[in-house]
């Protein structure tokens, strides 16, 4: 054979393998945890008493005066009780998922933080843009309720001036609201304010409104009931406590999911917590159970005192009031329908710039969101400009096309988290991206991510954390894999798993009533996936080398999220799922083009965001100033010092 011969004809692109291994590389790395993570230049003076209050605030205010009504008329009738109940169970699972990271990373941005963390950058740089989208529509579907409220109590003399002197924005319009809303949008601009002048003032104004706002509620049960009539339950004729049946109830819980988002406001918030660890898990647990009891509550109050068909969409407890001739009470409940919307806006305004800031000072964002004001020690840029973004769509949209549309990314959002909790449980320690760096580590190698660590604890099991159990090790193919890996594959086919299955139940409803054969086959497979992919899960060990709070019944308990999270998207409408693929691609494109290019870990891993020795005053031994940006982006502001 010829020495020509000998050489192969072709060979594969090594240099396309590389583009395409660099950019999995760079899309999918972690944030690293480093020593001073838990540095910040934000201020630290909350105590659980006011994160508990800010949840509880944020949540009351959306739940009862934004939802209630037109859960009740539109969707669900008396049954509202149940779909209250259905979110707040599948609130409550997702809590405990915000709980266990929010306690472990105390850091702004929540959901992103814990998903950067986690499981890579780009999932990461996802949820993050969801929770933008929930927080600016949240803010401006606040504001569209506290204007309906406060326009009840004229007799709509401001909805009926403003189509006069300035006619419809449009009519019948799934896009668009009836008319512009510029009440709404001052009411937006005047909170945003309020939360540019610092956390603590923003706090205080929030706890004397929830305080003032729980005696209104307590009002409104009490008042109320003593209108109760216990056949607008049982007629038939309006269709009884199911007008809509099961499935109209399971829509209106996916709609009644967005009164309970205000728990993430507690998450957000914990930077700015004196003791994170255990005002998280606490706040957290403590803020939804009493707000999920209060939402029952009026939800019963509300269906007993009329019928559903009398409910009016915006402004629902006010006019039930006036229905059953109790006017005096109607400014009342109205008035505290105000107090109750402008704290559950306050909670809103103060977790979307924190949730920006979160994202620009890892990069992902441009660069002056990070910037926090000396004196405020406020992300004032992220107000400023997302502020006026949730003042325009407050404005322009209509309260139920916003609250869908907000639906459905924080859904999204809830449903990676309790995925991340899993595939966190089962990391051994080494990919666990809690532990310091190997550099920063002073002492024996041993010593590394356990006596050195504030979050992991010394445990015999270390070396076993994601791998197969004793008595299961030799179990074929998945002995291959590396510990952790098997269950990351196992978390997503059981995600895809439960997504086909619950996409199937709710839209071939009629066709499994039926009994169609081919389809109760899919059902079949798709669960069997489902619980194909669970006995993988469990079939390794779990880490349990962290000191912080833990969900207890895990993988069982973030599956079950999953799943609920799952069955309320599959509820939303098509027009929902349109709006989150346009907000998305818009999301994607900031990603591409600026985020992947200007993160921190990027920069660190090109050169460019290694730790520099700075210069210091040789009295003060301060770092000087005016030094060159690349150069001091890496180190944490002075609380003395601030960016501006």
């Amino acid at each position: 054979m010829s020495e020509t011969s000998a050489v192969p004809a072709s060979e594969p692109p090594p240099v396309k393998m590389g583009v395409l291994q660099r950019f999995v590389d760079q899309v999918t790395r972690k944030k690293t945890i480093t020593e001073d993570f838990h540095e910040t230049s934000l201020r630290k003076c909350l105590t659980t008493f006011d994160i508990t209050l800010l949840g509880i605030g944020h949540m009351v205010g959306a739940g009862i005066y934004v939802l209630t009504g037109a859960v009740v008329r539109l969707k669900a009738g008396p049954s509202t009780v149940l779909s209250y109940f259905f979110a707040g169970m599948t609130a409550f699972l997702s809590a405990l998922c915000y709980a266990e990271f929010g306690a472990r990373v105390p850091k702004a941005g929540s959901a992103y933080s814990y998903t950067y963390v986690t499981v890579g950058e780009i999932w990461g740089f996802v949820i993050g843009w969801n929770i933008l989208l929930e927080h600016i529509i949240g803010a401006a579907a606040v504001a569209r309720a506290w204007s309906a409220s406060f326009d009840s109590l004229l007799h709509q003399a401001i909805r009926n001036g403003t189509i006069t002197h300035v006619g419809y924005l449009s009519r019948d319009s799934a896009w668009f609201s009836e008319y512009p809303d510029f009440l709404a949008c001052l009411f937006a601009i005047v909170m945003f304010c309020v939360v540019a002048t610092g956390a603590k003032f923003s706090i205080r104004f929030n706890s004397v409104f929830t305080i003032f706002n729980g005696g209104v509620i307590l009002f409104i049960i009490c008042a109320g009931l003593y209108f109760a009539d216990t056949n607008n339950w049982s007629n038939t004729d309006n269709g009884g406590f199911f007008p809509f049946g099961f499935t109209g109830t399971l829509a209106g819980a996916a709609s009644c999911f967005f009164a309970y988002i205000g728990f993430e406001g507690i998450a957000v918030s914990g930077e700015e917590s004196k003791h994170p660890e255990k005002s998280i898990p606490i706040a957290t647990g403590v803020s939804l159970l009493v707000v999920t009891f209060i939402y029952m509550l009026v939800s019963v109050t509300l269906t007993l005192m009329i019928p559903y068909t009398m409910t009016d969409t915006s402004a629902a407890f006010p006019l039930a009031f006036a229905a059953r001739g109790a006017y005096w009470a109607k400014y009342i409940v109205a008035l505290g329908t105000l107090f109750g919307l402008s704290t559950s806006m306050l909670g809103t305004a103060f977790s979307l710039p924190r949730s920006v800031y979160a994202m620009a000072n890892d990069g992902l964002l441009f660069e002056c969101f990070a910037r926090v004001h000396p004196k405020t020690q406020t992300p004032l840029y992220a107000v400023g400009v997302f502020g006026l973004i949730s003042c325009l769509m407050a404005l322009f949209f209509d309260i139920d096309t916003l609250i869908e549309f907000m639906s459905i990314g924080t859904l999204t959002a809830y449903t990676i988290v309790a995925a991340c909790i899993i595939i966190l449980r089962y990391l051994p320690v080494s990919k666990c991206q809690f532990e310091l760096k190997p550099e920063e580590v002073v002492g024996k190698e041993e010593d590394f991510a356990t006596e050195n660590s504030t979050i992991l604890k010394k445990s015999k099991s270390h070396d076993d954390f994601g791998r197969l159990k004793q008595r299961l090790k030799n179990i074929p193919i998945l002995r291959n894999y590396e510990p952790g890996d098997a269950v990351i594959i196992a978390v997503v086919l059981m995600t895809i798993s439960m997504a086909l299955f619950t996409s199937t139940l709710i839209y071939g409803m009629p066709l499994l009533k039926a009994g169609t054969w081919w389809l109760v086959i899919f059902m079949l497979l798709f669960g069997a996936m489902v619980v194909f992919s669970y006995m993988i899960i469990i079939a390794h060990e779990q880490n349990d080398a962290f000191m912080t709070f833990q969900i207890p019944f895990v993988p069982l308990l973030p599956a079950v999220s999953i799943f609920l999270n799952l069955a309320l998207m599959f509820s939303l409408s098509y027009l929902t799922w349109i709006r989150l693929v346009i907000w998305m691609a818009i999301g994607l494109l900031v990603y591409f083009l600026y985020g992947m290019h200007h993160s921190r870990e990027n920069r660190a891993a090109s050169g460019y965001g290694h730790i520099v020795e700075l210069p210091t005053d040789t009295v003060t031994g301060a770092a000087i100033p005016n030094l060159d940006e690349d150069i001091r982006e890496q180190q944490p502001p002075r609380k003395d010092e601030g960016l501006f």
